[in-house]
């Protein structure tokens, strides 16, 4: 049998399983001590009747008329038939029968050998004798009697517990279910945090044997916390902190290109423009990246993505319109996502698009009216192997493309943050080539309007 993997069917499980056991053990001693009780009560019943009937019967035989039918003289006539549990017989020192009950059996009776209790194979028997023994009775009752009451009143003890086992065991599972209640909630705080959510669980009614768990996951959480902020705060300062003299070093590059005497100054220069200008894009990047694992990335209130979209689509088509293809649905499309960290996550799946997709067609950008972002880009399938890790740092798919390879780990570490999700797929879907990057919106405000 599998082992239940809950603390909870555990408890109620043995808990259960032990008062059943307990129950059983209590009915076999108790009908063991009822059993033992009865025999005594059936006992005494039959040396009490035998007392009783041997004094009749030695007055009835003593002025009995001998010259009558010895035989209807041996025998008890009845009043009315009924079941005779009880039968007897008197017997004479020679072991002639001188009186018997109406249904005894002579075969049932062995000859007398002494007072007291004795058992055959059927019958219980007790033998009593007066007149110095020269008069004695034996008073027999069926073993079959004794079983059947025997079992009838064990199964009047049973039928109870049939019903009061279930009802423990449903009540163990009940206490058990109400006692584990602040580990569910407890558990379901930690269930409920985001991937970005480090704050302490609260604990409160937890057992004592819990407690100090509780309280250890909290405390890992705070250093955790505390270690994670302060690798974003180092990230996002230095990349901060880079921009000003990197915007310096390029502004005085390009004053160099243009007062270069010759054009071998110019060419160095300008390789040292362009590296300049991917040092200040990756430092863009690194201010990206620590904002999307920052953790603040849901709104107070209910945003409408649709007009963030086309904002940022504008903006970024302004140099060539053609470029990109924008579709939005007529209705507004809100959603709890954080308005910068929805635009982040676009730039980057539309930045990506255009570094990566082919010039001969343009990158459209597609956003559904149940929230669902689409960015396709026409181009060379991406093998699968290379699809799947696309979504790691500095991974790029080809190694000619620019980029420091984090574009698609901003938006895929936004989208985990926000309880979305984004799915890469290549090729595109009814095509043979090209690459889409679609990003699914939570769904408890998706398509919701807040009024």
């Amino acid at each position: 049998m599998m082992r239940p993997r809950s603390l909870q069917w555990r408890l109620s499980l043995w808990l259960g399983l032990g008062v059943a056991l307990l129950w059983a053990v209590a009915a076999a001693v108790t009908a063991h001590k009822l059993r033992h009780e009865m025999n005594e009560v059936f006992d005494s019943a039959l040396e009490e009747t035998a007392q009783r009937i041997l004094p009749l019967a030695v007055l009835d035989i003593i002025g009995r008329d001998h010259d009558g039918d010895d035989d209807a003289g041996q025998r008890v006539a009845t009043l009315r038939q009924h079941d005779e549990y009880f039968t007897y017989i008197v017997r004479d020192s020679e072991g002639k029968v001188l009186l018997r009950s109406h249904n005894a059996d002579l075969a049932v009776f062995p000859p007398f050998a002494s007072m007291g209790f004795a058992e055959t194979a059927t019958h219980r028997i007790y033998f009593d004798a007066a007149l110095r023994g020269t008069v004695t009775i034996a008073v027999a009752e069926p073993l079959a009697h004794r079983r059947a009451v025997a079992e009838e009143v064990l199964l009047g003890l049973a039928l109870p517990l049939g019903l009061v086992i279930p009802l423990s065991l449903f009540g163990v599972w009940i206490v058990v279910r109400v006692s584990m209640a602040p580990i569910r909630t407890f558990r379901s705080g930690i269930e409920a945090r985001g991937g970005g959510d480090l704050t302490t669980v609260p604990a409160d009614g937890l057992p004592s044997e819990i407690r100090p768990i509780a309280m250890a996951v909290n405390h890992l959480l705070e250093r955790l916390r505390r270690t994670l902020e302060a690798e974003r705060s180092f990230t996002a300062n230095s990349a901060h902190e880079l921009r000003t003299p990197v915007a310096a070093a390029l502004a005085q590059t390009q004053r160099l290109i243009a007062e270069a005497p010759n054009e071998a100054i110019r060419k160095r220069a300008r390789h040292i423009e362009t590296a300049l200008r991917r040092l200040s894009r990756l430092s863009e990047k690194l201010m990206q990246l620590a904002k999307a694992e920052g953790g603040r990335l849901q709104a107070a209130n209910p945003v409408d993505v649709a007009a963030v979209l086309k904002v940022l689509v504008d903006e970024m088509a302004m140099d060539d319109p053609k470029r990109i293809e924008l579709s939005l649905p007529d209705a507004m499309v809100f959603s709890g996502i954080d308005a910068d960290a929805f635009a982040i996550l676009a730039r980057n799946l539309i930045e990506n698009a255009l570094k990566h997709g082919s010039r001969q067609e343009p990158v459209r950008v597609a956003l559904s009216a149940d929230g669902v972002l689409r960015v396709l880009n026409a181009g060379t399938a991406v093998p699968s192997a290379v699809l799947f890790r696309l979504a790691e740092p500095f991974e790029r798919g080809c190694a000619q493309g620019e980029g420091a390879g984090l574009g698609l780990t901003i938006a895929n570490t936004i989208a985990s943050g926000v309880g979305g999700r984004i799915e890469l797929i290549s090729p595109r879907e009814g095509r043979q080539d090209g690459f889409e990057a679609r990003f699914m919106l939570p769904n408890e405000r998706n398509g919701q309007n807040p009024s």
